[in-house]
């Protein structure tokens, strides 16, 4: 079954949605949403400054922590379906929270949640389901970090176990890193969620991205993608939370793909089952393609942040369709996603100094341009006194752009920023540099 505007009325009343998240991922979402001609009104608590530029979108001041302040508000704005962006509230059950308050949520329980916020659960979770994954430690002491480093023959990879806003990742080239990464999680650099640490056999091959919305048995797959992790062209320096992707991945052939679902896809959800866990929203999996084949790297429990900004625009406007279903627990299993038949690349502007420290509250100045198939969404911006659109995070904007093939795609999005400054503005210029046929020779 193919989800399309002919039968919309088989559809039960979605005109106020609700978006909680104040990131690039929630406006790209929002974007997407408001397409669907059913959908009157997206709120965003809180959004960002750009939140309200998006057709149909306002933004709702509230503490989302203040229970009984939330579900009063949600009900006086007749909301009918609520799709929580961020890992922090829903690792902090809130989905489960307003589920009980009978709303229909996107977005996974605490116990789903968990496949993100404690990396230590999420690996031996593999390990039950025999999913292929990286050989792992997980230590509680530096004493004892140190003892299984010293006895590896080469650096392991370094992880928090908990919440880090995806900069909770090392990989070292030495064991001396390794010693000097795991210290500085166990001194604090992020709080409870280094009382543990997990080590892991360093494994080699690209990366990409794969996302299935999930109802708790059945589930969609949305295109594949690949971001960019590491600060630094040539993909060097330290971890971030992304710095530009690209979607549909090529790498992923539809032979590749079919092995993902048979040995990691599918595999993950029936041990979600078997756990007794109702997973309903999006599985993220962060996968390393190896000579031995796909391993997973990491799980998220949301959509990931750029690589939603580049799939949003793909989408029809049934997408939001898909979300209540998941929400309902009604997949049937054969909807299919209606895509567009171009392709999309984001690349991210942060402030200087992003993922360490940096400094906020700089003017941006836009120039003129090129709306054709591009979008700007703000994913660090706030507004000052006089209505001036400020940086106010480490990644501040998203340029996404659509064409027939990744070199104009990525024309566009460099084209676009030359016409966006702030103080400090940064930005790889070789996002997508694994598609872009001209890269090379521009370089």
């Amino acid at each position: 079954m193919s989800i399309n505007s002919k039968n919309f009325k088989n559809f039960s009343r979605l005109e106020n949605i609700l978006i909680i998240g104040n990131g690039g991922r929630e406006n790209s979402l929002a974007w997407a949403i408001q397409k669907n001609v059913l959908v009157k009104k997206v709120f965003l608590i809180p959004g960002n400054a750009g939140s309200e530029r998006i057709n149909k979108c306002e933004r709702i001041k509230i503490d989302i922590n203040n229970k009984k302040e939330l579900v009063e508000k949600l009900n006086f704005l007749k909301v009918d379906l609520i799709v929580i962006g961020p890992e922090i509230p829903l690792a902090d059950g809130l989905a489960d929270f307003l589920r009980e308050k009978d709303f229909k949520v996107f977005g996974p329980g605490k116990d789903g949640a968990k496949l993100e916020y404690s990396k230590s659960w999420a690996k031996e979770f593999m390990q039950d389901a025999n999913i292929p994954t990286a050989k792992f430690w997980k230590v509680n002491s530096l004493e004892e970090a140190k003892k299984i480093i010293h006895s590896t023959s080469i650096p392991l990879v370094v992880k928090a176990d908990g919440l880090a806003s995806g900069k909770g990742v090392f990989i070292p080239d030495s064991k001396e890193e390794c010693v000097r990464a795991t210290e500085s999680i166990f001194n604090g650099k992020f709080g409870k969620s280094g009382d543990m640490v997990v080590l892991e056999e360093k494994i080699h091959g690209p990366e990409v991205s794969v996302f299935a919305l999930c109802d708790g048995i059945k589930y969609i797959l949305l295109p594949t993608a690949q971001d960019h992790k590491r600060l630094n062209e040539e993909d060097k320096g330290p971890n971030t939370g992304g710095m530009g992707a690209y979607s549909p991945a090529p790498l992923l052939t539809k032979n590749y793909l079919e092995r993902i679902i048979k040995e990691i896809i599918e595999p993950t959800i029936n041990e979600l089952n078997k756990k007794n866990i109702d997973y309903k929203g999006v599985i993220y999996f962060g996968l390393m393609i190896t000579k031995s084949g796909p391993k997973v790297i990491e799980y998220n429990c949301r959509f990931g942040d750029p690589e939603c900004q580049t799939i949003m625009p793909l989408m029809d406007q049934s997408f939001v369709f898909l979300l209540e279903k998941c929400s309902m627990g009604n997949l049937t299993g054969s909807e299919k996603i209606n895509t567009s038949n171009k392709v999309s690349g984001c690349v991210i502007a942060t402030s200087k100094g992003y993922p360490h420290e940096y400094k906020t509250g700089f003017p941006i100045k836009i120039g003129k341009i090129d709306p054709n198939d591009c979008q700007i969404f703000d994913s660090g911006t706030s507004l000052g006194k006089d209505g001036e659109l400020l940086t106010d995070g480490g990644r501040v904007l998203s340029i996404v752009c659509q064409d027939k093939d990744f070199d104009l795609v990525f024309e566009k999005a460099y084209k676009n920023l030359k016409e966006i400054n702030f103080d400090g503005i940064y930005f790889r210029n070789d996002i997508g540099h694994q598609v872009r046929k001209n890269f090379f020779k521009e370089s």
